[in-house]
Parts: C-alpha cells; structure tokens; sequence
C-alpha cells in the first residue's frame, strides 16, 4: 500500500489528446493488470469497483490521451478499447509484463501505470508527460509521502526503457522473476510527489479508504460527474457551478422536479447544436433567466407584472 492523504481540493484537467506531451510529442500508455493480489485474497483486482468503476477503468480514464493503449493482462470487458498483451510466461513479474507491453508501442513517450490506482486522473498523467517532455532524463515518475518510488505511476521515454530492459535480458538470459528497481535503478529520473495520485489498492482495507474518501463531501460530486462522463463516453468539462446555480433557480423559481427536467433539457440543446462548453454554459444561461423571469412574475401582482 501507498500512503494516502486527501489533498484541500480535487483537481481535474483534460488529457493530453494524442498528439502527446506539450502539444507536440505522441505518447502511448502501458498498464499492467496482472498479479496474483495475494493480499486480496486472489480477488480479481483490475476489476474491484470504486466509485461504481472498475479499478482498471479508472485508469483506463485517466491514460485516455494516449495514441495506443496496451493492458498486459488476460483481455476482459472495458469501457475503453485496448490493446491487449501478456508476458511470456504468464506471471513472469512486472519487467517481463513491461516488457511485454512495450514491444505494442512505438511513441517516443510512454505513460506506465498498475491498473490499481484509484485517484489517478488526467491532470496527473499530464503533469507526468509535462515534466518528461522539458527534461532531459529517462523518465518522470510518482513518490509518496514517504519518498518511496512508484515506477509504475511514470512516465518513461521508451528508448530508454527499451535499452535497459535488452541489457538486463542479456545479463540475466530473460526478465522473469526481475523486479522492477534493476531497471528504475540504471534510469536517470525526476521524481514527483503526489499523496493522492500515488495511492494504490493492495489490501481491502485499501479498497475501504478509496471508496470512503470518494463519498467525502468535498470529493463526491467532482467524482460522480466523471463517473458518469465517463460511463456515457462523454468527453466535455462544463462548468458544474453554471448548472446547479440553474438547478436551484428552477427549483426554486418554479417547482423542485423543475431542476433535473431543466439541466437535462439544456444538455440536450447543446448536444443537438453540437456544442462544447461554452454551447452548455449559453443554454444554461437562457433557462436560468427564464427562471428568474418566471419567478418574478409569479411574486408579482401589480400591472406591470412580466
């Protein structure tokens, strides 16, 4: 397990498209979903829900702007397609699965993560590719609040990868049974600390922090809205201040049903124009003066009354 403290406020952010880090590079992404989860009892971990997401998912989520995502695991339904890869033999350690992964990528950037991170996001993930990109070493990676390494929440420039991983397969004849630090050891790396972002499930007692810390009240609504952006496949960051201050004026203004009814009908509108935000934050405005309006007039008698 990985320290987890919360941190004063969610954050969020877009993902680099493919285009990659910076605007300018392409990068792919490589997480590793196999593993025994001994400390869960053999449970099948990519696929433990936090949030009503699979853990896998979430993750999945949070690499969204790579050109090639590859899972190295037995395949398995995801809300994203991917490439699927697997270590020869199976369970043969995380080298050989990175090996593995890697020989699906061809970017200059690659994004490495466990597929059991629950607070991984896309700004994490930039940040990552951000710091690689105006760097000169192999790679960026996650430490936690106790300074411990996380090579599995990076980002790494594949030839270095790849030319560390061809000089310990010629040393040690293969790559089974490796662990990761006699490759993370011959790399040049930036560390970054991230409390939250770091924070990995390998007990259940892990999966119970996640899933409380999602339902906090300063958490719970940032996470509900990318849930379900992300079980609809929408990819649109609108400001969710705009829409509940919409929500309380309908119901306040004219009946309490009024405020899903409304917020709904302005998503509609501004999916039919085929809008992004700002089409959303201009079908908002309109109903909330409607709103307003419709208010007014029913506090108003007099003659001038609309």
């Amino acid at each position: 397990m990985t320290a987890f403290e919360p941190p004063s406020t969610p954050g969020s952010s877009d993902a680099f498209g493919s285009s990659g880090a910076a605007g300018t590079d392409g990068h792919d992404a490589v997480v590793l979903a196999g593993g025994a989860a001994r400390r869960l009892g053999g449970a099948d971990k990519p696929g433990v829900r936090v949030g009503g997401r699979a853990l896998l998912d979430r993750v999945l989520a949070a690499c969204s702007g790579a050109a090639v995502t590859v899972v190295v695991a037995e395949p398995r339904p995801t809300e994203r397609p991917v490439e699927w890869a697997r270590e020869d033999p199976p369970g043969g350690g995380p080298l050989a699965a990175l090996d593995a992964g890697l020989r699906h990528t061809t970017a200059e950037y690659v994004v490495v993560l466990s597929a059991d991170l629950p607070f991984l996001d896309r700004e994490t993930v930039r940040n990552l590719l951000t710091a690689l990109h105006e760097g000169r070493g192999d790679g960026v990676l996650l430490t936690d609040p106790g300074g411990r390494d996380q090579p599995l929440v990076a980002a790494y420039r594949r030839s270095a990868l790849r030319r560390e991983l061809t000089a310990l397969r010629a040393e040690h004849g293969e790559l089974t049974g490796l662990p990761l630090r006699r490759l993370t050891g011959a790399l040049e790396l930036t560390r970054i600390t991230d409390p939250v972002a770091s924070f990995d499930c390998d007990t259940w007692d892990d999966i119970a922090a996640a899933r409380a810390r999602i339902r906090e009240h300063g958490h719970v609504l940032d996470e509900w809205i990318t849930a379900v952006k992300d079980e609809l496949g929408l990819d649109l960051d609108v400001d969710t201040d705009v829409l509940l201050d919409l929500a309380r004026d309908a119901a306040h203004g004219v009946a309490r049903p009024a405020a899903p009814l409304t917020t709904f009908l302005v998503g509609y509108a501004a999916g039919r124009a085929e809008g992004g935000p700002e089409a959303v934050a201009e079908a908002a405005r309109k109903a909330a003066a409607l709103a307003l309006r419709w208010a007014a007039e029913a506090e108003s008698t007099g003659p001038d009354a609309g």
